[in-house]
């Protein structure tokens, strides 16, 4: 559970470069995206950054069908901004209190991996950026631990801005295990995911 979210490296990361990697464009008609299947009970800690932060929660109208976000160069470049300089902004501090402790909080000045996920996300709706093309997902990591990440919807693929990397990554680059994600339709509601055909 939550209780051992966030896996940082030792002494945190280094994030002197952010970098981005994206997929070439003439692949663009090959991109997998995050496939969202049955609904999943959010993290409880989401319940509680809701009470605290309602515009961050709120169901926004979604204009025209509400697909990923054009990926133009200046979004790209806002994304790859947020990512760096959040990455930098927020000082790497473990949740050593469990899941009762667990608080998501925007722009700490320390705190784990969801603090984090939801400056950037934050951030980048102040920035214009749909609401419903920037999802929280729960993965875990190559340690077993919980992580939360956001994921930027675009029409170039669904991308990860993670504090783990500096570089933000397609989703498919992760090697993670992902467990459920924010809905786009309303960002209260979480789902699992799908798992690829075989």
């Amino acid at each position: 559970m939550f209780a051992e979210f966030c896996g940082f490296g030792p002494g945190g990361i280094s994030l002197a470069n952010a970098a981005f990697f994206g997929q070439p464009r003439a692949l663009k008609f090959q991109v997998q995206r995050l496939k969202l299947d049955q609904p999943a009970m959010a993290p409880m800690a989401h319940a509680r950054f809701c009470l605290q932060y309602p515009g961050d929660c709120k169901v926004r109208p979604i204009v025209f069908r509400g697909g990923p976000a054009k990926l133009t160069e200046a979004r790209r470049e806002q994304l790859r901004s947020v990512n760096t300089e959040v990455n930098r902004a927020i000082r790497p501090q473990a949740n050593m209190g469990g899941v009762k402790a667990e608080r998501w909080l925007i722009a700490p000045r320390a705190g784990d991996c969801n603090d984090y996920a939801v400056t950037k996300r934050h951030q980048l709706i102040a920035q214009g950026w749909p609401a419903h093309a920037l999802l929280l997902a729960e993965v875990v990591i190559a340690s077993g631990e919980h992580h939360l990440v956001l994921v930027a919807r675009t029409d170039e693929g669904d991308l990860v801005l993670d504090n783990l990397n500096a570089n933000i990554r397609p989703w498919t680059a992760t090697r993670y295990r992902w467990v459920r994600v924010q809905s786009p339709k309303n960002p209260l509601f979480w789902a699992t995911l799908a798992r690829p055909a075989a």
